[in-house]
């Protein structure tokens, strides 16, 4: 297996735009742009990949070929609705099949990259479209990018993959797609479903009849910060996946969680986000031997946040994280400015947080992170031959 990392990017990635929109592509392209300046994608061992389109075989091991072509024929259409399309949340735009399907085809590289060995890990920050659903669109999502490159990931002959959401917003249609497969393991960490869309992601969603414990729900309270929600990841997901022993990972990395993003409730940092991804490429290499594929996703703090996560989520899967003091370069922050003029910059790559947490015990008196830690253990771990109540399970 190469030890290099593939980036699968190209400008045209930029063309998933859906007007006048709060997932505006500007935060891609002030991904790539933060990244570059910093030498992320010039290190050694960083190739980037240039995408193709998702063809309607691959777009169909997870959506429906009615879809597909209702889809493609909506931009002809201007009083087109139906398949969840035409709404706020999913306006019709121009070319959206071609869109769509290159932000899949992109995920679909990835994934095939990581699995034929010709690269250990692979990103596509464009990707992340999780709540597209069969047969409609969801949630700003047309095509779902990660379901497809999982499907694609089995097609090839992966027998156990486990996926790790850690939006803002329940991956509720990757755990769809996946609900009665005992292959895939989903495992999403999302604020309380009482509070913010999708309204899933329940922990009593374990998966189908033929895949019990392989859906994982970790919904937390508004309001957490980094030492909750990180007290909550580590309570979980290590435990699940190494119950799991998945051959690969696959995370959905939306920075949407960040206590600036104005469209949910969590109070996480640039520092606790940057924490997660070291934490997730670290249960890669125990796990997986190193083999890690990472999208992009939800946020929409699109100069304050986004930039800086992703370009964190990209030095890790790169080489080294970055140190969180370090400075955003002057280019960039002028860049920043001339894209979203008004939009504060940042001047480093930290919000001089600190993401260390206590780790979970099932004593003492619980507060609201650890119920929800609790109620998740309670309802997958015995599924999954572990201890609810063991802090070593």
């Amino acid at each position: 297996m190469s030890d290099d990392t593939v980036v699968v990017w190209d400008e045209t990635l930029l063309s998933y735009d859906l007007g006048d929109h709060p997932l505006d592509p500007v935060r891609v392209e002030l991904t790539v742009a933060l990244a570059r300046e910093l030498g992320v994608l010039g290190r050694p061992g960083v190739r980037l990949v240039e995408p193709k389109p998702a063809d309607d075989e691959l777009l169909n091991r997870v959506h429906d070929a009615a879809y597909l072509e209702a889809v493609r024929a909506a931009p002809q259409d201007p009083l087109f609705t139906g398949f969840g399309l035409g709404t706020p949340d999913n306006p019709v735009f121009p070319k959206m099949h071609e869109a769509s399907a290159l932000v899949a085809g992109a995920t679909v590289a990835a994934a095939e990259a990581v699995w034929q060995g010709t690269a250990r890990r692979a990103v596509n920050v464009a990707g992340g479209l999780h709540h597209a659903m069969p047969d409609r669109a969801a949630g700003f999502c047309v095509y779902n990018d990660p379901a497809v490159g999982i499907a694609h990931l089995l097609d090839l002959g992966a027998r156990r993959v486990a996926y790790v959401d850690v939006d803002v917003h329940h991956g509720d249609g990757v755990q769809q797609a996946f609900w009665d497969d005992p292959r895939v393991l989903t495992v999403s960490l999302h604020e309380t479903p009482l509070a913010l869309f999708p309204g899933t992601g329940f922990p009593d969603e374990t998966g189908g009849a033929q895949a019990q414990g392989t859906a994982v729900n970790v919904p937390l309270p508004p309001g957490v910060e980094d030492a909750g929600w990180q007290r909550a990841f580590h309570a979980i997901v290590p435990s699940v996946l190494r119950a799991f022993a998945p051959e690969i990972l696959v995370t959905q990395c939306g920075a949407d969680a960040h206590r600036l993003d104005p469209l949910a409730d969590l109070r996480l940092s640039v520092d606790g986000q940057r924490a997660t991804y070291i934490a997730l490429q670290a249960l890669a290499d125990e796990l997986c031997e190193g083999r890690w594929v990472a999208t992009g996703g939800g946020g929409y703090a699109l100069v304050e946040v986004v930039p800086r996560a992703w370009t964190h989520l990209l030095a890790v899967a790169t080489g080294e994280p970055l140190a969180p003091a370090t400075l955003c370069p002057p280019a960039w922050r002028e860049l920043a400015q001339l894209r979203r003029p008004g939009q504060e910059v940042p001047l480093r790559m930290t919000d001089e947080a600190n993401p260390s947490y206590e780790p979970w015990q099932p004593s003492g008196e619980p507060n609201s992170v650890d119920r929800a830690i609790v109620a998740a253990r309670k309802a997958v771990f015995p599924l999954l031959g572990l201890d609810p109540y063991d802090p070593r399970d």
